[in-house]
């Protein structure tokens, strides 16, 4: 790759300073390349040119970097459009839903649209954070990033499709921190917070794929034991003044499963 798309020296936009925004920044600059950018609110990292709005940002960049929020990254590239020369690489790195990340590739058709999926969280390891990445900007999107230090895994599809896979992995870790979160609060109340932290801790350490079958197995074999248990177990924190959120909604899911039996 040669001038504006070359490694070092290459010229990207940041459009966000904020926890992820800024460190990915401050990384690419140590790294040699040519950053400029905009936030509203927070300042730019050292080393990163201020521009005065999203379109002054982005007007000379080879690579744009969208990291505010997934309420901001429609209306960021709208913004960014008249100034967007045809070919730039829009790559959003928020998480929006896929069918977000979609309609980005119909609003801009001169734009390689490169939607990323931030597969951990990037304070502490800032470029080095793993990614996912999908869409018609993908290929460009690594090449200049892996050239950088970036750790970028390209997944074959539209734009949506690396975001789609962070989302349902979200369900599973983001749903299970919820329930940890709950039980240890009733556990707190129940005065058995630390017996629960031990017995969550080696239940999570013996986990494989046959965990992951049992547990699909037998959420369905037995959802009408599991919804009685469940309900139980809602009423407990309830009585413990804990509101039973994840408890509850569980209950519901073996509610539906055991009417479908």
């Amino acid at each position: 790759m040669t001038g504006a798309f070359a490694g070092t020296g290459v010229r990207i936009a940041v459009l966000g300073f904020g926890e992820a925004g800024g460190e990915i920044a401050r990384d690419l600059v140590a790294a040699g390349a040519d950053v400029r950018g905009f936030d509203p609110v927070a300042p730019a990292p050292p080393g990163v040119l201020a521009r005065n709005d999203d379109a002054d940002a982005v007007r000379d960049a080879a690579l744009v970097l969208s990291v505010n929020s997934s309420h901001d990254a429609l209306p960021a590239l709208e913004a960014s459009l008249p100034a967007l020369a045809p070919g730039t690489i829009w790559a959003d790195l928020n998480t929006a839903a896929p069918s977000v990340k979609a309609a980005m590739v119909e609003l801009a058709p001169g734009v390689l649209v490169a939607d990323v999926a931030l597969m951990a969280p990037v304070p502490g390891k800032g470029l080095r954070t793993p990614m996912v990445v999908s869409g018609p900007g993908a290929g460009a999107y690594a090449r200049i990033l892996g050239g950088l230090g970036a750790d970028v895994t390209v997944q074959p599809g539209p734009a949506g499709e690396a975001i789609s896979r962070k989302l349902l992995r979200s369900v599973f870790y983001k749903g299970l921190a919820a329930a940890v979160v709950e039980a240890l609060a009733a556990a707190e109340k129940a005065g058995c917070e630390d017996w629960l932290r031990a017995n969550i801790s080696a239940e999570l350490a013996g986990f494989d794929d046959r965990t992951i079958d049992r547990l699909v197995d037998g959420t369905h074999r037995h959802a009408r034991r599991r919804h009685d248990e469940m309900t139980a177990a809602a009423d407990q924190l309830t009585g413990l003044g804990v509101p039973p959120r994840i408890a509850s909604a569980a209950r519901d899911l073996l509610l539906s499963l055991k009417d479908e039996s």
